[in-house]
């Protein structure tokens, strides 16, 4: 006999132990022996998240019920019909706690309509699952904005043969733009364009989390694999299971266990454990560096001087042509070489190696307009044909300050002389 848990109560499993393992890996033993690309604590700071999570759920699960109306709560025997019993051949996703599949219901607005959804399905032996299961509903239960994806429903029954937990979204086609970018299933590169338009909407959603509520939202998970792209290439981010409330007011951070991904996190969350949502303006930054080149933030797969992105770019921001050559080199050449530039210097304001430095998103996302609504695409390529003259001294006079506007351009108006070095041996990898 199946029994519906109202998730009111599901919000406060005080009791429940936290172990974090890699959301894109399995746990099982044999994939213990492969490296991940995920981050976690160790020693006290393992468990260390189990009051943050009670803070997030405590805090908003009264705001929760307050939209309760908002959510669907769906039957098992429904989903499953939906997704012709969790069909193979439907799934869109596997990450460690479960799949995703795609399925079709009724419109809950309009019932002579269809729509395609999306079912996240908890594995049931994740008990980590379970709580970003619980995380998600609060979360997105009480957040709307068009940058962020929707969550229709869920479903929480028990039965004998255990907890069953589901999630379900709208369907978003065009799916992450890490598969965009990685090539894994799409052969046509994301046109230069869209990367901006990508950029300019995760800017807006993350603002919205950070300063566009009466409480803040910190994601700490923030990647390309967790933004999402619609069937008009609207960016939208997802996957909160791992996202944390702001610190309350005169607390300076949140105190957490060291989640996420590897070439992501920022260094002093993963020195200290301190989150604040300067750390998410970081993983900004490393994003933007990851659009403009189209490699992932830490890759193992790359010669060993190429494997993090950082440091591979370093020597590549002391001139044009150097720059040009980290460019991702499946757009062949079409795109606006200065908004690049622009984009990049974005990117090292948002890389500061103090927190404090960085802009908030809502500056990024200001930055980010005037980027895109500057009339002027003339490539600083031509500034520097340009002061090209017959007069030899002249010439290099005039060389030397084209070197030093690009140099303004690419680390902005205040400077940020070096890139913060980062080294994967600060985190602790499964």
């Amino acid at each position: 006999m199946n029994n519906s848990t109202p998730v009111r109560s599901l919000v406060s499993s005080k009791a429940m132990k936290c172990f974090y393992f890699s959301k894109d890996k399995p746990q099982d033993g044999a994939a213990k022996t492969r490296k991940s690309d995920s981050l976690q604590g160790s020693g006290s700071e393992f468990n260390s998240s189990t009051s943050t999570t009670t803070s997030i759920t405590s805090s908003l699960h009264v705001l929760s019920e307050t939209h309760s109306n908002n959510l669907k709560v769906f039957a098992l025997d429904d989903l499953k019909t939906a997704t012709k019993n969790f069909s193979r051949s439907l799934m869109i996703g596997e990450g460690g706690f479960g799949g995703v599949f795609r399925g079709v219901i009724q419109n809950p607005q309009d019932s002579r309509k269809k729509i395609d959804i999306a079912v996240k399905q908890l594995s049931r032996r994740g008990l980590q699952g379970h709580k970003e299961w619980v995380t998600e509903v609060n979360v997105l239960g009480v957040v709307e904005h068009p940058n962020l994806v929707k969550l229709i429903g869920y479903c929480a029954e028990d039965d004998e043969r255990g907890i069953q937990r589901l999630l379900v979204y709208e369907y978003v086609p065009n799916r992450s733009v890490q598969d965009h970018l990685s090539n894994r299933f799409i052969v046509t590169p994301l046109p230069w364009s869209t990367r901006m338009k990508i950029a300019q909407d995760t800017a807006r959603g993350l603002a919205y989390l950070h300063q566009g509520m009466e409480f803040q939202i910190i994601f700490r998970d923030f990647k390309s694999s967790n933004i999402l792209l619609d069937e008009n290439w609207n960016a939208k981010l997802s996957d909160f299971g791992l996202a944390r409330m702001g610190p309350s007011k005169g607390v300076t951070h949140v105190s957490t266990a060291v989640v996420g991904t590897i070439g992501y996190a920022a260094p002093e969350y993963i020195q200290t454990g301190h989150l604040t949502a300067k750390s998410d303006v970081w993983s900004y930054g490393i994003f933007l560096y990851e659009l403009i080149t189209g490699r992932r933030p830490f890759d193992r797969n790359r010669p060993r001087n190429e494997q993090n992105i950082l440091e591979w770019i370093r020597p590549h921001l002391t001139d044009i042509k150097k720059f040009k050559m980290i460019i991702d080199p499946r757009l062949e050449g079409n795109y606006y070489l200065k908004s690049a530039l622009k984009l990049a210097a974005v990117a090292n304001r948002c890389l500061m190696v103090k927190a404090k430095a960085r802009p908030t998103m809502s500056e990024v996302s200001e930055m980010l307009e005037r980027i895109v609504e500057s009339s002027e695409e003339v490539s600083p390529a031509l500034l520097l044909v340009k002061s090209l003259t017959p007069k030899d001294a002249f010439e290099a006079s005039r060389r030397e300050k084209v070197k030093r506007r690009f140099v303004e351009l690419v680390t902005g108006v205040n400077g940020c002389p070096n890139l913060p070095t980062w080294s994967p041996k600060l985190v602790t990898s499964l």
